[in-house]
């Protein structure tokens, strides 16, 4: 009769004799972050999401009458064309379009003295190609029968209750403005002067 051969199996590894104390280290630190980020993920979101409208500068409330709005934004160096609609101002805030640029009521007409704010969600095929704005860049405001042309003069980030940036001017400019930062907890704020 042949000798059978027993082999003897090894018994399989247990997934967690396999990671050394540097990777459990590095597991427990990532586990530590997402916890902190699902903590805190609710009342961000609700910030996020009550900051959909734009609440605007009590001033801006004066002038409701809409003469020469803008209705279209062009900035050739982002490749952004985008239609402009009116927004008008609901319970003290500037509704915002889902699928436009939007013009806040209330601000001021293309070419006049005072602050002209136009304002965009931070998606794709609206206000996203902002963020890579840079100074002296052009923007091109059309309203129903003449071209304006304004040179970027200065890009920030603001906090969403910093409403100062939107009052108005005792110059002619223009004010594009959009949500920025993790879940939208900032806003870009481009400001851009005529350019005779």
């Amino acid at each position: 009769m042949g000798k059978s051969t027993l082999r003897r199996q090894r018994p399989k590894p247990r997934l967690g004799s396999q990671i050394t104390p540097a990777i459990r280290r590095r597991l427990a630190v990532i586990l530590l972050l997402i916890a902190a980020i699902l903590v805190t993920l609710p009342s961000k979101l609700r910030s996020a999401e009550a900051a959909g409208p734009i609440q605007i500068d009590q001033q801006l409330l004066t002038d409701q009458v809409v003469k020469n709005p803008p209705v279209r934004i062009i900035i050739p160096k982002l490749n952004l064309d985008l239609p402009v609609v009116v927004a008008p101002v609901v319970g003290g805030y500037w509704q915002l379009s889902d699928t436009s640029a939007s013009y806040g009521v209330g601000s001021a007409h293309p070419g006049e003295v005072g602050n002209m704010v136009i304002f965009a969600h931070a998606r794709e095929g609206l206000f996203l190609p902002l963020r890579e704005v840079k100074k002296e860049e052009l923007v091109y405001i059309l309203s129903a029968d003449k071209w304006y042309r304004y040179k970027v003069s200065d890009i920030k980030f603001v906090d969403p209750s910093q409403v100062e940036v939107i009052k108005p001017t005792s110059n002619e400019q223009v004010t594009l403005f959009t949500c920025s930062g993790f879940l939208d907890s900032k806003r870009l704020v481009v400001t851009a002067l005529p350019d005779h």
